[in-house]
């Protein structure tokens, strides 16, 4: 009867530890995948949470050009990861303010890291909504440099930029202003 119970308890563990040991398996094999093709934080799948702030983007007509700046500098997968950020993101039309050949010149690879720096400019690390802000508050930027708010009423500008809206996402929030943001 011993022996009996025993059987049973062995084929039992033999069982679970094959079921479990397939499964990490799996695992393994998944995440082996993921770091073998090279993808961050943007590749994660998800169709149910908010979107982040670099999903908004893609998805907004308004902001193909900065799209196209943040994929050049190799900033998807920051700016998609939990954050939070508070991102002041110039429309296209802010962009063709700027002279002639400036995006394309920073487009460049060679122009690599002054186009990380001038994008650099546009995040600050934390969430600030438009009503947090204060009429000559200085944010200092992740690249370094500091940006100047002005409230007058309900008009909100940083460095001179009119903030014409604000977007909530699941790791920031997204002003999006009328010109670009150049660092001194």
């Amino acid at each position: 009867m011993k022996s009996l119970q025993l059987a049973v308890i062995a084929v039992a563990a033999t069982c679970l530890i094959s079921c479990n040991s397939s499964q990490q398996q799996e695992e393994v094999a998944a995440a082996t995948e993921v770091e073998t093709t090279g993808a961050g934080q943007s590749a994660v799948a998800d169709d149910e949470s908010q979107k982040n702030i670099v999903q908004t983007a893609v998805g907004s007509p308004d902001h193909t050009t900065l799209v196209a700046a943040v994929k050049a500098a190799e900033l998807v997968d920051v700016l998609s990861n939990a954050g939070p950020f508070t991102v002041f993101a110039p429309t296209n039309e802010a962009f063709e303010k700027l002279p002639a050949g400036t995006v394309e010149g920073l487009l460049e690879p060679a122009k690599k890291s002054d186009l990380r720096n001038v994008l650099q400019y546009h995040v600050y690390v934390g969430v600030l909504n438009t009503d947090r802000f204060e009429d000559g508050q200085s944010l200092g930027q992740v690249n370094g440099g500091r940006v100047t708010m002005g409230v007058n009423g309900d008009k909100v500008t940083v460095n001179g930029a009119n903030i014409v809206a604000s977007i909530p996402t699941s790791n920031g929030v997204i002003h999006v202003i009328d010109q670009v943001l150049l660092p001194k």
